[in-house]
């Protein structure tokens, strides 16, 4: 009998380990079918800034952004690693989003059984991998859920041990997680709101020494934004890493109306699901075990607590951008594997079947993306008209025909051009949208590019004639296009113009060839070089 068991137990933990590398390994071919996507906005601007980092100059001395600086720390890890390319930062998501696939095991592993966390990681690996949610690109969600679950995983493991010392480990995580992304804080306020809840909740199994246990817990969450913050008073950085991530950051958020922010949750959310529609339909069932299955209800808390805290956390601004809902996907993968066992009545046979169903049906849906598509035909049916593709045959003209310490410009919001040419921007402001939007820092930051240019006097300059790279407003300023136009006529002269004519068709003229040509579209990119009257 004993023999028996044990070989029983053999069998289940040899179907789990081969599980998951399969899943892994599946997630893994996709991705690398898709290293070579060019690199999108986030991308190029996260790429950029790790460059300027490993070339020894602090996030906000050569870049200005919103974004938190770990995210650029991470890129720089990420590239000393496996290169300065695209396809290093893709490898880097691949191992990235791995990890995150066997958190996710981990998790429903914790909350009820191994046969969860295989339902819930296929469930994740394969939503992650959407083009809904950009998922195949390398921005910060990826990173922030990353240190998140690995957070709420140290998390349970207090609270079932009530170990307080796992709480700073758990709370530092969180704070890392804060540090990629300001919308990971809301991970950290889950992580104080189940602490009190558990305390109020075992009042029968008391928990000695919780109100200590929270506060080493917000320590750690409080101990990296601490040590950033001290970083960047020694470098002189701190009044610049401020304004733009939390004073700038305020203004942006406060700039979306509620109708829009609604019409842009429907749009999407309706995207997420038409992708995935199956997985879904075993949320849904999820959802209702949450209240129904026995074996499950005493995690409910967790997990409901969970989904809306991640769902909050793709909130503020209300501009719900398709890769923010990477946050929700591992409380919507939970919910998933839930309905799936749920459903086999945790029969592992019939569990592999409905998993195995959910993966093929899920996988021939998105056989284009999966399968098919070569990385410039994904990265134009993800992005349209926006110039990524472009970028690379830009940024080797101009690195051809200029020196390292030439500074190049874009007129527009495309880093990734000066990742590419490795070439730094005349610049700070390498996005312009801060630029246009209606705020009481527009103008004086306008005035502040014209002085940065002026002084720099780049050697190539590029205008980007794309919407989608200024979001241009009724009321934006214009005092940068008018300038400009003054400027380019008496300092430059026209050797280059791509014209973005459909996805499949770009015309591409140089030099001379240049000097003559219209644009047959709307979206195009005008190059500038230096004819030396400063």
């Amino acid at each position: 009998m004993n023999t028996s068991v044990r070989l029983q137990n053999s069998y289940s933990q040899l179907w789990v380990i081969v599980s998951l590398c399969l899943i892994i390994i599946f997630a893994a071919v996709v991705r690398v079918r898709l290293l070579e996507a060019p690199l999108e906005r986030d991308e190029g601007e996260y790429a950029y800034a790790g460059q300027l980092i490993l070339e020894g100059i602090s996030p906000y001395k050569g870049v200005y952004s919103m974004k938190m600086p770990g995210v650029y720390a991470a890129y720089a890890m990420i590239m000393s690693l496996l290169g300065q390319t695209r396809i290093g930062i893709h490898l880097g998501l691949l191992f990235i989003n791995s990890a995150t696939i066997i958190l996710v095991f981990l998790l429903g592993r914790r909350l009820l059984n191994p046969i969860l966390g295989i339902a819930s990681a296929a469930s994740f690996a394969m939503m992650s991998l959407s083009e809904s949610v950009q998922g195949v690109f390398a921005n910060a969600e990826h990173f922030v859920i990353l240190f998140a679950l690995g957070g709420i995983l140290l998390l349970l493991y207090a609270a079932d041990s009530k170990k307080n010392k796992l709480l700073f480990s758990s709370g530092l995580l969180f704070g890392a997680g804060f540090l990629m992304k300001q919308h990971g804080g809301v991970f950290i306020l889950f992580g104080i709101a189940y602490l009190i809840f558990e305390g109020i909740n075992r009042r029968a199994r008391p928990w000695p020494g919780l109100s200590s246990g929270i506060l080493l817990f917000i320590m750690g969450a409080v101990l990296p934004f601490g040590l950033m913050v001290f970083l960047f008073i020694c470098t002189g950085d701190f009044a610049k890493f401020w304004f733009w991530t939390f004073t700038y950051a305020r203004e942006y958020i406060s700039s979306c109306p509620l109708p829009i922010g609604l019409i842009s949750l429907h749009r999407n959310i309706t995207g997420i699901i038409k992708a995935f529609p199956l997985l879904w339909v075993f949320t849904g069932i999820g959802l209702a075990a949450l209240f129904l299955n026995k074996k499950i209800r005493p995690r409910s808390l967790f997990i409901e607590s969970f989904l809306i805290f991640s769902f909050l956390s793709i909130c503020p601004g209300l501009y719900f951008r398709p890769h923010y809902f990477i946050l929700i996907l591992p409380a919507v993968a939970l919910l998933a594997g839930i309905g799936m066992v749920s459903l086999g009545k945790n029969k592992k046979i019939l569990i592999s079947l409905l998993i195995s169903a959910a993966l093929l049906y899920s996988g021939y849906q998105n056989r284009m993306i999966f399968f098919k598509l070569s990385p410039p035909d994904f990265s134009r049916m993800t992005y349209g008209h926006n110039p990524f593709i472009e970028s690379l045959e830009i940024a080797r003209y101009i690195k051809a025909r200029t020196k390292a310490d030439d500074r190049i410009l874009v007129l527009g919001s495309e880093p990734q051009i000066y990742f590419y040419s490795g070439r730094r921007s005349a610049t700070k402001y390498i996005y312009v949208y801060p630029l246009m939007e209606d705020h009481r820092y527009a103008l004086s930051m306008q005035e502040e590019m014209i002085n940065d240019i002026k002084r720099a006097r780049p050697e190539f300059i590029l205008f980007v004639n794309i919407p989608t790279s200024w979001l241009m407003k009724q009321k934006s300023e214009r005092l940068l296009f008018d300038w400009f136009d003054d400027y380019s006529k008496v300092y430059y002269k026209k050797v280059g113009m791509v014209d973005i004519i459909s996805p499949r068709l770009t015309v591409y003229r140089w030099d001379e060839e240049s000097i003559d040509y219209t644009p047959r579209s709307n979206t195009w990119i005008s190059i500038y070089k230096s004819i030396a009257r400063f």
